[in-house]
Formats: C-alpha cells, structure tokens, sequence
C-alpha cells in the first residue's frame, strides 16, 4: 500500500470513527439522561423549552451530564438567529470540503496531517447530522471549577479541538524536504 494511499485510509477511519463515536454519545445522552418534567419528548420538548435536562454528576463539583439542545455553535453562538441552522450548515458543509483540500495537498509523510483532519471532518459531521435531523446540536457535558461553568459541549466538539490542536502541532513539525 503506498503511503498516499494509507493517508487517506486513516483520514476516512478517524473521521468515521469519531463522528460515530459523537454519534453514539449523543444518543446514549437524549436517551438516558433525566428531564423535568418527566414524560418530556426529547428532543422535541426541550427544543421547544418545555423541558430541560436535569444534571447528574460524575465528578462532583467538576463534570456533570446534563442534556440541552443547542440551536446555535459553540458557546451558544448564533442563538435564537434567523438562518443560523443553514448558515451554520453551510460552514460544516464548507469545513469538511476545506479538509479534504487540505489532505489532498498535504505530503503522504505528514501523517499527523490524516488524524487532524479526520477529526476535524468527524466533528463538524457529528454537528451538521444533528443540525440536519434534529435543527438542533445535541449537548450534554458540563465542566465547571467553583462559579464557573463552561458551557454545556459534546462529543464532536471535543474531536474538532483536538484535530486543530493537533494541526497546530503538526505545522510546527519540520518538513522534511525531498531532493
């Protein structure tokens, strides 16, 4: 198998592998986690503010589960926004285009390049499914430290931080150049 190849192989595998993952996260979350009032229809209820999630802690003090319903990005950006489901679409739509382009010009020896992208992919997929089929992001974890509470995230938000961590890192790897 060339290495061309193998880049692409790894970048289909983590971006399926960690959009599944989101996935089934998310499904596990709508499923198990408690609402009030009980009998709510999740998420359709919570869409429509009759319900919220009800916190369950797994670190107390630090980390809860807690199901909410995102209709706008990360740290609840474009809330509440007329078009904010397709403008946000488009942008998951765009990214993932943007990451095929980039793999397609990166150098089969850059192979932190195949995992970032993936799960750069991975992640803005997980979100754009939720948005396609739900209108809405499914959340469900909270981490907090005294007062402060980081808004509520999940699964493919976790996999497009760490993929543009990881591109980071790889753009300060030095190229090896090939006579």
């Amino acid at each position: 198998m060339t290495a061309e190849r193998r880049k692409w192989i790894v970048f289909v595998a983590v971006a399926v592998a960690s959009g599944l993952a989101d996935q089934l996260s998310k499904a596990w979350a709508r499923a198990a986690l408690p609402v009030r009032p009980e009998g709510c229809s999740v998420p359709d209820d919570m869409i429509e503010g009759r319900c919220i999630g009800e916190p369950v802690s797994v670190i107390s003090g630090f980390w809860d589960w807690q199901l909410s319903m995102n209709p706008g990005s990360a740290f609840g950006l474009f809330s509440g926004q007329t078009g904010a489901r397709i403008f946000l679409s488009i942008i998951a739509v765009v990214a993932v285009a943007a990451m095929v382009y980039m793999l397609r010009r990166a150098k089969p020896e850059q192979r932190a390049a195949a995992w970032a992208l993936g799960l750069v992919v991975g992640g803005a997929l997980g979100n754009l499914f939720d948005r396609t089929v739900f209108g809405v992001v499914t959340d469900f974890v909270v981490w907090r430290y005294g007062a402060h509470r980081w808004p509520t995230f999940n699964g493919a938000d976790v996999f497009l931080v760490l993929g543009v961590v990881l591109m980071m890192i790889a753009m300060r790897e030095p190229r090896k150049e090939t006579a």
